[in-house]
């Protein structure tokens, strides 16, 4: 049950609703917690429920030792933490990792293993580096004895399950046990609405409409021309950016219906003058567990420089790891640890850059990097970059009728490999001025009034949005 879905729109969401609020309406505050509860759990077992097993046996196991965590016991603490990491990290990587491991097993021993082509069960990376923040905490004295039931909903609550924000207990669990939550409230739910109609839109829309050209490019093309290439990575670009934050959006609308507040997890991160601004806007909530669950934890900036830089290194090779069991993410990665390596030493001589430059380099840097995100092989992405730079610059016969000094250059239909029309330009062009122009949704969440205009808005994207929902897609980081 995807959020884009008829079945979540207009069945799952609104009776989840109305159910939950009439049995805390009823005073049945403990039914109704098992209720939304017993909700997340249909709304994850709707993929697959051979998988919910997994998630509660998880989720009872992190529970019962987060709690030992917080008790006196004769047995090591640390060495608790130690085994309930690594078996966690177990989990996670025989269902997400075995297969690459096998895979290069065989290729570097000419061994013959099968491999194990195991489905990959939704939401593992993201429940299951949330309750290892849980652990850490409760192994520092940072967590209280919590409630089940509140716990229960901390890991499982639908709005954030499949694709996170990755939440944190102390800004969750709080929220859960407060009685003010637990009576509608007409201007969170105005919100949720609105915040949920844009993310639906940046959706079906424009990452959708992206997704197409995007595709092609990759995938189909075997041959692209300068500008088609360009067109095919930075609809990547846009692509992901308008899917994930998207999602978030829908998670965070979703979530105020139920007065719960989800964490911000985009802050117009293609603004971004430098790529450790970047890691600060983008993916906020994966960016801020990576710093206190890995690089700090490694000794962070505190050992000199050449320590710290391969702190970074380190941490970023994990997170693109996290991120997909291949090569091409270990290598973004990689490109990303060592453009923050670089940024740091930039940043020690003490040169000025012109905004304009810093921000084209920021942006150009990332719209690379994502080529390697998304290729399947290194060779479709070298395919692209190949293209990019060396590849045949043919330009649209209108352009030479309103340019004649071109006219030397070859001419033909610019956009026929990824099947995108003239409008793929005002496309491009349009998507740069939301992501560089617009305010964030996070503005609207501590700005929003509830008037004729905002109800317009509303509306209309929801009008588009249903007009475009013929086709109902997965949420790119469904696969991370």
């Amino acid at each position: 049950m995807l959020f884009n879905s008829y079945e979540f729109i207009f069945a799952f969401l609104p009776i989840t609703f109305f159910i939950y609020f009439y049995l805390l309406h009823s005073r049945l505050i403990t039914g109704a917690k098992s209720f939304l509860v017993f909700s997340s759990l249909f709304f994850y077992s709707w993929w697959n429920i051979s998988y919910l097993p997994l998630i509660l046996s998880s989720m009872l196991f992190n529970y019962t030792i987060g709690n030992s965590l917080n008790k006196q016991i004769k047995l090591s603490k640390k060495s608790i933490l130690t085994f309930a990491i690594l078996a966690n990290l177990s989990l996670l990587g025989y269902f997400k990792y075995a297969d690459f491991f096998i895979e290069n097993f065989n290729f570097a021993l000419n061994a013959n293993l099968s491999l194990l082509h195991l489905v990959l069960p939704l939401a593992i990376s993201f429940f299951t580096f949330q309750q290892i923040a849980y652990l850490v905490d409760s192994y520092r004295g940072k967590t209280a004895e919590y409630d089940f039931l509140n716990y229960a909903l901390f890991v499982t609550f639908f709005p954030q399950l499949i694709a996170g924000p990755i939440v944190h207990h102390k800004d969750m669990m709080p929220q859960f046990a407060s009685k003010w939550r637990l009576v509608k409230r007409y201007k969170n739910i105005t919100l949720g609405i609105f915040i949920f109609s844009m993310g639906l839109f940046k959706k079906v829309v424009i990452a959708d409409t992206f997704a197409t050209w995007a595709n092609n490019g990759f995938d189909r093309a075997e041959v692209l021309n300068v500008i088609e290439a360009w067109a095919t990575s930075l609809s990547y670009t846009f692509q992901l950016y308008f899917d994930f934050s998207g999602y978030t959006d829908m998670a965070i609308g979703a979530a105020l219906l139920f007065n719960i507040r989800l964490p911000i997890n985009f802050n117009s991160p293609y603004k971004a003058l430098n790529i450790q601004d970047f890691w600060r806007r983008w993916h906020i909530t994966l960016s801020n567990f990576l710093r206190d669950y890995i690089y700090i934890p490694l000794g962070g900036s505190q050992r000199g420089n050449f320590k710290t830089y391969s702190n970074l290194m380190i941490t970023f090779l994990l997170g693109g790891l996290w991120h997909g069991a291949g090569w091409t993410f270990i290598f973004w990665g990689f490109l990303h640890g060592l453009g923050l390596v670089v940024h740091r030493v930039w940043s020690s001589l003490g040169i000025k850059m012109h905004t304009w430059l810093a921000w084209l380099i920021t942006f150009n840097f990332i719209n690379i990097s994502w080529i390697f995100f998304r290729a399947k092989e290194f060779d479709d992405a070298i395919k692209i970059l190949k293209s990019m730079f060396f590849g045949e610059l043919i330009l649209p016969y209108q352009a030479i009728d309103k340019l004649p000094f071109l006219s030397s250059i070859k001419q033909g239909v610019v956009f026929f490999e990824i099947n995108a029309s003239r409008d793929g330009i005002l496309w491009l062009i349009g998507a740069f001025i939301v992501v560089l122009a617009l305010k964030n949704s996070s503005y609207y969440i501590t700005h929003f009034k509830a008037n004729k205009k905002t109800a317009l808005v509303t509306y209309l994207f929801l009008l588009f949005s249903f007009m475009n929902l013929t086709k109902v897609s997965d949420f790119l980081y469904f696969n991370f």
